[in-house]
Order: structure tokens, then C-alpha cells, then sequence
């Protein structure tokens, strides 16, 4: 199975207090452990303005998470972020990531002169 790489920011509520932040993301970061993603990186933004009202929520804390995995992981993860009454906004984009191709060495051959 062919793995991509994702990236997941999510809002949760600004009433939030540190300790459940954290039980969040560490609930989001085993979700995805658990549906097989890979190299998870989390970053706490913090607490920011929000550009417009989200269920009347002014602020929210942001919290973005880089990962690698097969895919389905997605909708499972989205899933719980739906039902969540923590999680007021999120989004899953797929990373273009480039790979350069190293050119091939081409094998040399040694001339033997008799």
C-alpha cells in the first residue's frame, strides 16, 4: 500500500484548559497510531483570533499535525473530529511532496588489454 503525506490542522475550543489540549491531541495522535499513520509530527500554535465567529467562538486554539499513512486513516480520524464537541473547525490536505530522482550511474567497464 502506497503511503502519502498529510497534513491535519484543527481548532479546538478556547475554553479549553492546557491539560485537556493536551488529552486531545494525544487522543488524535493515538487515533491515527492506531490506523496505521506514521511519522507524526504534532505542533500546539496556540491560542489565536479567529477571522470570523465558529459557533460563536472568537479565538481557538490551533493545533496542526503532519503525518504519513495509507489513507484511510482520514476518514477515521475526521470522524471523531465531527463528533468531538472539542474540535470547532478542521481540515486534511494531501502534501505534494516532490522527490528528486538521482540519475543512475551507469555501470563502467574496464577495458583489459591483453
Amino acid at each position: 500500500m502506497k503511503s502519502f503525506v498529510y497534513e491535519t490542522m484543527y481548532i479546538l475550543r478556547p475554553d479549553l484548559i492546557d491539560e485537556q489540549v493536551g488529552q486531545a491531541i494525544a487522543k488524535y495522535q493515538d487515533l491515527l497510531r492506531e490506523q496505521g499513520a506514521y511519522d507524526i509530527q504534532v505542533q500546539n500554535l496556540g491560542k489565536r483570533r479567529l477571522a470570523y465567529d465558529i459557533q460563536k467562538y472568537r479565538e481557538g486554539t490551533y493545533v496542526q499535525m503532519n503525518y504519513q499513512g495509507p489513507g484511510q486513516q482520514i476518514a477515521v480520524l475526521e470522524r471523531a473530529m465531527r463528533l468531538s464537541e472539542d474540535v470547532i473547525r478542521y481540515l486534511t490536505i494531501k502534501q505534494e511532496v516532490t522527490i528528486d530522482k538521482v540519475p543512475a550511474r551507469e555501470p563502467e567497464l574496464e577495458l583489459q588489454e591483453s
